[in-house]
């Protein structure tokens, strides 16, 4: 949620096959009320393209987006998000099986930074703080 920094859809596979984003999206689309018209970006690997994803984004209403080619500028706040989660989660570890990796990365994303990691484009709050400001 680019409003809110917050990690509202994700999974995680072995392949970059299309279940990888259906999953993440359904997830996404389960955390928030979506009214039709909210946006779904991403950038243009194949996966994104996918009829299955398409089909999901046309039932429901959301509008698609796709990054140019080659402008990573039109999906900021995603790299920025990534080039932190490498950082802080990522390298720092060093995964003995995929159910390891899978309760780490859990981990980070819904406890650490949903919920304690500050933004200095939210006023140095979390964004599920953020969000309770919000509301």
């Amino acid at each position: 949620d680019v409003g809110t920094r917050r990690v509202i859809g994700w999974s995680l596979r072995e392949t970059l096959a299309t279940e990888l984003v259906t999953s993440a999206l359904a997830m996404a689309l389960g955390t928030r009320a979506v009214n039709a018209g909210v946006i779904w970006h991403s950038d243009r690997g194949s996966q994104y393209g996918a009829g299955k994803v398409q089909a999901m984004i046309a039932r429901y209403q959301l509008r698609g987006s796709m990054s140019r080619k080659g402008n990573c500028w039109d999906n900021a706040p995603v790299e920025s998000f990534f080039s932190r989660f490498k950082v802080e989660c990522i390298y720092a570890s060093q995964f003995k099986s995929i159910n390891q990796a899978k309760d780490v990365i859990f981990e980070y994303i819904e406890i650490f930074y949903n919920r304690k990691r500050r933004h200095s484009a939210l006023g140095y709050v979390s964004p599920m703080q953020f969000e309770q400001l919000d509301s």
